[in-house]
């Protein structure tokens, strides 16, 4: 019997996968807890329709991610923190404040967790730090820091 999987099984397949199995496992077991259909002309072609809006769905997320790698660099961000004698900077600047001074300065929402620091910055200056958009897609912001 083959059968398209509705959820990933484990030992099985992944979801959207047709599988051949047994017809007693494929009656008692995927079609009863509805984790597949069985295949059919129908849901062939409800396979494909998924199939195709997926890649359709990811081209477009792909797209808004260049767009806005793009735009991160041609801006830059300032954000500013306390220093003393000898340009000494007291504390360091962390993702979460970069993430907040961009969304103040140039009106754009980015996830803290995208923004790829090895460690935290502790020097004033310029310095670009990466920024991760989507897993084939990584931007480069510049973030000037200044004494407050």
């Amino acid at each position: 019997m083959k059968v398209i999987l509705l959820e990933d099984v484990k030992a099985l397949g992944k979801k959207g996968q047709i599988v051949e199995v047994s017809d007693g496992y494929g009656k008692n077991f995927i079609l009863k807890k509805k984790l597949g259909v069985e295949v059919s002309n129908s849901s062939m072609n409800d396979l494909k329709l998924q199939n195709a809006n997926k890649e359709k769905v990811a081209k477009e997320q792909l797209e808004a991610a260049q767009a806005l790698a793009k735009d991160l660099e041609s801006k830059s961000v300032i954000v500013k923190i306390k220093g003393g004698e000898g340009g000494k900077v007291f504390g360091s600047v962390s993702s979460k404040e970069i993430a907040a001074a961009y969304k103040d300065q140039c009106g754009v929402e980015i996830d803290k967790k995208k923004i790829q620091l090895a460690d935290p910055i502790r020097t004033f200056g310029v310095h670009e730090v990466p920024v991760k958009l989507h897993q084939q897609v990584t931007g480069t912001l510049r973030v000037k820091v200044q004494e407050a």
